[in-house]
């Protein structure tokens, strides 16, 4: 029973509505925990992504981030090359890793042509493998604390792999948005945290770890269910010393389904 619990995700409030509906809807109190700020590489990456479509000549584009797409086409607009970009990733067969990313891509006119059934890297590689696109070339721009996993598994499946890294990550800064999640946390009575990212969980240790020794927080977080969206947030999340369990389905209403189904046992 998820009724009278508190949950947080790692996310902007902007970026939780889903998460906040769905915990609302079962009796539960969300929190939005704003972990990570994006540093954009400014207007370069956009030139940077749109030398390398020319000179490579990409037969497909990957996006693994409705933030990465939306970063792109706003920073497009902003220097006028928005018709250069979208011409540029349309002549690519294009994929997007979720739901989120393909709608977020179509927002600016593009047609996306895959979606894994998994929507994660090796969903991604999973598509890759069916379309039998050994020798063809394939474009990722993604953020610069992205893990090589990705380009290793389509290396290893035989496309030719060119990364552009659009931004880095810090740790927010917007503070203020912790001061409830804290309280409740050093009192044991946040019953579960949706972790949606390695670089959140980074964050989320880096902020905590601020104003709190590493073996209370630790001992804190027993007492708390640790939710990992995916297997590398979970491996992240390892690295520090937490026990957490991985949602089947890789996105925010699947970890949503995985807390209450281990909340209802």
């Amino acid at each position: 029973m998820m009724q009278g619990k508190v949950v947080a995700i790692t996310r902007s409030k902007e970026d939780s509505e889903e998460f906040t509906k769905l915990v609302s809807k079962a009796k539960a109190k969300a929190i939005s925990l704003p972990t990570i700020e994006l540093v954009s590489k400014g207007k370069e990456m956009v030139d940077e992504f749109l030398d390398a479509v020319k000179k490579d000549d990409p037969d497909y584009s990957v996006f693994m981030s409705s933030k990465a797409v939306k970063l792109l086409f706003d920073t497009a607009k902003k220097i006028s090359k928005y018709e250069k970009l979208q011409l540029a990733v349309a002549n690519t067969i294009v994929i997007a890793v979720g739901p989120k990313t393909k709608a977020a891509l179509e927002s600016e006119g593009i047609r996306v042509s895959h979606v894994p059934e998994r929507f994660s890297s090796v969903g991604v590689g999973e598509v890759f493998t069916l379309l039998n696109a050994e020798g063809k070339k394939v474009i990722v721009p993604r953020s610069g604390a992205s893990t090589p996993f990705l380009a290793q598994l389509l290396k290893k499946i035989g496309l030719k792999v060119k990364e552009v890294y659009l931004y880095d990550v810090k740790s927010s800064s917007a503070l203020s948005y912790w001061t409830e999640f804290k309280e409740l946390f050093s009192q044991n009575k946040v019953d579960g945290i949706i972790f949606t990212s390695a670089s959140s969980v980074r964050a989320f240790f880096d902020i905590m770890l601020s104003d709190m020794d590493k073996k209370t927080l630790n001992t804190h977080l027993e007492k708390t269910t640790a939710v990992a969206i995916g297997p590398f947030t979970a491996d992240e999340l390892k690295k520090f010393g937490a026990k957490p369990f991985t949602s089947d389905v890789h996105t925010v209403q699947g970890a949503v389904e995985a807390i209450k189904s281990h909340f209802s046992k």
